[in-house]
């Protein structure tokens, strides 16, 4: 195994254990290129594998039977075995800086040297990439082998269990998962438009979307984890959910309900998946006639500058399941076959014959991912609240939160009031002092506690105008600045204490009664809530 980018080995470290799966006859070592831009994180992946690494220097001094690659730039040395080349995306459908001369080349091919020595094999998932390398490289006539795509069959299998995906990414059923994606260099997503990130979590409402980005491995190689998170930090504080630069954005792209990306390979997996597509940002480096150039004269553009939550909300209302059917069937021939071809491949330049005791790969579904470590628990939100009424008697409260930190100051109109809400783990003092709601999201173990704990918070903060804290027993106690103490009661599922805070807050500026009430608490457009309020004593006397 050829390894020289995070890329081709992720791709190779998915495809290669169904394939050799019980069979003692073939001996696998990873040797280690380390000339690549974009090889650090190698050994470490190598390492957590379990797989046994050598110098890329010792390569020379073996005789190996096969080499196989998810790397196209890689020097293979002297020798008579064959080189088999798997794409480590989809097809040839980039244009990449190339390494050896000042200038561009197709993404996926090898140089013309290799093919010439008729050790060269290229993969390819559909029978149109065999006629464009043709027209491209003639060279590689005669040196193609229909494969398909791995990584695309266990995408499609595992589409059933994106709920499930969705749970473990810590997504409630009521929400949306909208992906971003990003490839890498000058004219992808994150190049494009480092900010989107935090603007797209300012423009969704905090209760109804989840946003998670998956970034190209080639960004986390170039740049580090300390320098990407450093500079999404907004974003990250906003509550995104930093898919980590290996395996994890397969099932995330599964959980996805819409997609936001660009001309790379992960959002045309979306696409082909049947995912709604907004492109962010589009590359004249992207191969026209492909797939990928295909995606980018068809799907609809996120405009930054417009209402993105509503770009968003109506791509999913309107999109339909067929929409890129032609595109998905221009990239894949014979979904699902991948994996036994490309074992019949193997063994055949092997010169072995395929184990008779385990039958024919077939593509897996893809593991629950883990919540990536670095999420941030969101602590401040600008919230926004209308009052309504509907066939019921009582008030129908309608509440959006927006994470404070990416979202700045937001104006009242007539038609609503705004107010800033901070938990008491907030870490910006100049938040916590401005806010007009204060929240303890850890259940209080007793009401004494809890009373304890709102009258420490008002003194500390006398800016606020309201502490809400979660009770053991279910419920929410608030405190006002009066001296009033209000507890509600919520149906259903257990309540964020912000939300409670947000109506009681509201009720206050509407002038709506505390004691005795039911009220409606809506988030947003997902699901609606009753919750009683009652005054647990009086208002204090006036002097």
């Amino acid at each position: 195994m050829a390894v020289r980018t995070v890329t081709s080995t992720v791709r190779v470290l998915e495809a290669l254990p169904a394939l050799l799966r019980g069979d003692s006859r073939v001996a696998v070592v990873f040797a280690y290129d380390a000339t690549s831009a974009f090889n650090d994180g190698i050994l470490d992946l190598l390492r957590d594998a379990g797989c046994r690494v050598m110098p890329w220097s010792q390569l020379g001094d073996i005789v190996p039977d096969l080499i196989l690659s998810a790397s196209e730039n890689i020097d293979v040395p002297d020798g008579d075995c064959p080189v088999l080349v798997l794409p480590h995306g989809i097809g040839f459908q980039k244009l990449v800086p190339d390494s050896r001369a000042h200038r561009t080349r197709l993404s996926g091919v090898v140089p013309d040297s290799l093919l010439e020595t008729g050790r060269a094999w290229l993969a390819v998932s559909h029978p149109d990439q065999e006629a464009q390398l043709l027209a491209t490289h003639p060279k590689t006539s005669g040196r193609t082998l229909l494969i398909g795509d791995p990584c695309f069959d266990e995408l499609s299998t595992s589409l059933p269990h994106a709920a499930s995906y969705r749970q473990a990414l810590g997504v409630a059923d009521d929400q949306r998962l909208v992906v971003l994606s990003s490839t890498w260099g000058p004219t992808s997503l994150l190049a494009q438009d480092p900010e989107l990130p935090a603007r797209l979590l300012a423009a969704l409402p905090y209760d109804e979307y989840r946003v998670a980005a998956v970034l190209h491995p080639n960004v986390w190689s170039a740049h580090g984890a300390w320098q990407i998170r450093t500079v999404l930090a907004p974003a990250l504080e906003a509550g995104l959910l930093l898919m980590p630069a290996a395996h994890a954005w397969r099932p995330a792209l599964v959980a996805a309900h819409a997609v936001v990306g660009d001309h790379g390979s992960v959002t045309l997996y979306g696409a082909a998946l049947g995912k709604p597509v907004l492109l962010a940002s589009f590359g004249s480096d992207a191969v026209p006639g492909t797939a990928v150039g295909r995606l980018g004269r068809i799907a609809p553009r996120l405009d930054p500058r417009e209402d993105m939550h509503g770009q968003i909300e109506s791509a999913v209302r309107n999109h339909t399941a067929d929409r890129y059917t032609e595109i998905s069937q221009l990239a894949f021939a014979e979904p699902g076959q991948a994996l036994p071809r490309l074992r019949t491949a193997l063994y055949h330049l092997l010169k072995l014959a395929e184990p008779g005791s385990a039958p024919p790969p077939s593509p897996l579904t893809l593991p629950r991912p883990d919540t990536p470590t670095a999420t941030v628990t969101v602590t401040a939100w600008m919230v926004s609240t209308t009052v309504g009424s509907e066939a019921a008697q009582h008030p129908v409260i309608t509440i959006r939160r927006h994470p404070a930190t990416v979202s700045g100051v937001a104006g009242e109109d007539a038609d609503g009031y705004v107010h800033l809400a901070c938990d008491e783990e907030e870490r910006d003092h100049r938040l916590a002092e401005s806010a007009s709601v204060l929240i303890r999201r850890a259940p209080a173990a007793t009401t004494v506690i809890a009373l304890r704990w709102i009258q420490d918070t008002l003194k500390r903060l006398p800016g606020s105008r309201l502490a809400a804290t979660a009770l053991s027993e279910g419920g929410c106690l608030m405190g006002l600045r009066d001296g009033r103490i209000v507890e509600a009661t919520v149906t259903g599922p257990a309540a964020d204490p912000g939300l409670s805070a947000a109506l009681v807050y509201t009720c206050l500026r509407a002038g709506l009664s505390l004691d005795s009430t039911c009220v409606t608490l809506r988030i947003g457009s997902v699901r609606d809530t009753e919750v009683g309020l009652r005054l647990r004593n009086p208002r204090p006397a006036t002097r």
